[in-house]
């Protein structure tokens, strides 16, 4: 056979080993990613991560032609006559919504759903389902098959990376969808999550499309959403007038339902109980812990339930960032949030500049100084040389050194020399395998010995903007080396990584929340692409090896 016609065959029957093994992936996060490795042993080990990357994004779409696979939610069971509810906001109607879903659908899959109006009183909804989205849209993997907050933004930057300009757009644009029809940005698009939002990163996306489309137009559409969605995190709840900074808040009460039906150990125990179980047992500092939990009777009470609520609003569910499970964080100022809303300030500024509206953007630069004003007075810690989260309640820092001490290099409001002080601290996050989210084991998975991706492509941008080229080419090459040798090893790309002992295995050593490892993974996927590009032609080579795998 001609070595060309030989290789071009090759890489034709590695694509379509790429896809199915995207498809056994998806349905991984429903089983488990144990009974997935079974089936990726298979695949070749030698496959290109680069390509495996860029095959999954069609995997992982989401559409209104398959509707009736984004509806499934591994989290819950479907109704009693086996369909699965997909809500459609009240400001559409639903006539024309099912009709056009009608066209688009197999009648088969369309036969699978039940499309209903989203009751005005949420309290009413009697079955958990999806919320239509008008556009195609990328969801996480694994058991995340609804399309996420935070994680919505790093796929993006890959899909920017990859030449995926249509699908990008898609995402902002149902993101913006979301902001008119269900008030904000959401945690993601099930019903169990209308009440709260996730780490904004709105006005990101938005100009993310603009500068590849240049379309005005669509930014001057765009433009009154992100004021709206703005007003969310910059009027109470979500405000704290105490220091005019804002923190993560969830309005809804009681349990999160996602956590009752399917945050279980081997035991049958929800992470509730576990956590009942841990206050029971251990004497707490770090906050008073009577205002979540009733020794007399073991209940939680109800503010324990709008903590937990709103940690998840942060995205770190959860972590021991603001107290034992992050419980504490409604009393809390984050400096990550905080960091991201003075971008969002910046950014807003940018677009109306774009748009001929200079004296519009004034204000929101005015804003974003303030902001950052404020937390280099609060949140920054001198004798330490990091940034933390500030208590509100009791006017004081919280020292637990996390990876969002880099978010305020990464927008670029840290000063020269506090970036220097950050920098010298990176001996107490960088591993083998790159960056440890916190220096605490807690037990939870936003804690050591886990890494993750976004934090990893935040801190080494961070470290970038700032002029620390040599530390962010070496951490890149630990944690995309990593990546790339746990993806050789298994045949998929995971959520979260042991940065410690350089590896994938995490569910040992999480005893708090869901333990599993995810497979997929969008913004893994993503990060992997974007820090692959920042780095040097030699250290790519070195990366992937001569043959580019």
């Amino acid at each position: 056979m001609n070595p060309t016609t030989s290789f071009v065959n090759t890489k034709r029957r590695n694509r379509v080993n790429f896809a199915r093994a995207a498809i056994l992936l998806f349905l991984a996060g429903a089983l488990s990613v144990a009974l997935y490795a079974q089936a990726a042993a298979t695949q070749t080990q030698t496959a290109s991560v680069l390509e495996y990357i860029k095959q999954t994004w069609t995997v992982l779409t989401r559409s209104n032609k398959n509707l009736a696979t984004a509806a499934v939610d591994p989290k819950f069971r479907p109704a009693a006559d086996g369909r699965w509810p997909v809500y459609v906001p009240r400001s559409d109607d639903l006539q024309v919504v099912e009709e056009g879903l009608r066209r688009e659908m197999p009648a088969s899959g369309f036969k699978t759903i039940d499309i209903l109006p989203l009751p005005e009183d949420l309290d009413s909804l009697r079955e958990q389902g999806l919320l239509y989205l008008p556009r195609p849209y990328v969801v996480p993997g694994g058991r995340f098959n609804e399309m996420y907050g935070w994680d919505s933004f790093f796929i993006q930057v890959g899909l920017l990376r990859d030449g995926e300009l249509s699908l990008a757009k898609d995402m902002a644009d149902n993101f913006l969808y979301q902001v008119q029809n269900y008030g904000k940005v959401l945690n993601a698009n099930r019903t169990y999550y209308l009440s709260r939002s996730q780490p904004p990163f709105l006005t990101h996306m938005v100009l993310g499309v603009y500068k590849k489309t240049q379309d005005r137009k669509w930014l001057e559409n765009a433009e009154p959403e992100i004021e709206k969605y703005y007003r969310v995190w910059a009027t109470e709840p979500h405000l704290t007038p105490e220091t005019g900074l804002s923190r993560y808040y969830d309005m809804g009460d009681g349990p999160a339902p996602e956590v009752l039906s399917a945050e279980k150990d081997a035991e049958g125990r929800t992470h509730y109980d576990l956590v009942k179980a841990y206050f029971k047992t251990h004497e707490i500092t770090a906050y008073d812990v009577s205002q979540y939990y009733d020794r007399t009777t073991d209940q939680l009470t109800m503010l324990f339930y709008k903590g937990d609520r709103s940690m998840r609003e942060s995205g770190f569910d959860p972590s021991n960032r603001f107290g034992p499970f992050n419980i504490d964080i409604i009393h809390y100022d984050p400096v990550c949030l905080n960091s991201l809303l003075y971008l969002m300030e910046m950014q807003t500024a940018e677009i109306l500049q774009t748009l001929g509206r200079a004296e519009e953007a004034g204000p929101w630069r005015k804003r974003a100084q303030e902001r950052a004003d404020r937390v280099n007075q609060l949140m920054w810690d001198s004798k330490d040389g990091l940034y933390y989260d500030y208590d509100f309640v009791h006017k004081r820092v919280r020292h637990y050194p996390f990876l969002t001490a880099f978010y305020p290099l990464w927008a670029g409001f840290a000063t020269k020399e506090q970036a220097a002080r950050v920098e010298k601290n990176l001996p107490l996050f960088e591993k083998q395998g790159g960056l440890q989210t916190s220096t605490y084991v807690s037990g939870n998975q936003w804690d050591s010995p886990f890494g993750w991706a976004p934090l990893q492509m935040i801190a080494v941008e961070g470290l970038r903007r700032y002029g620390y080229q040599d530390d962010a080419e070496r951490i890149s090459m630990k944690f995309l080396s990593l990546v790339r040798r746990e993806f050789l090893r298994q045949g998929y790309i995971v959520e979260k990584y042991d940065v410690v002992a350089g590896g994938s295995n995490v569910s040992a050593n999480i005893h708090y929340g869901y333990s599993a490892n995810q497979a997929g993974f969008g913004w893994t996927n993503a990060v992997f692409t974007e820090l692959y590009d920042q780095l040097t032609p030699e250290d790519q080579r070195k990366l992937l090896g001569k043959s580019g795998t």
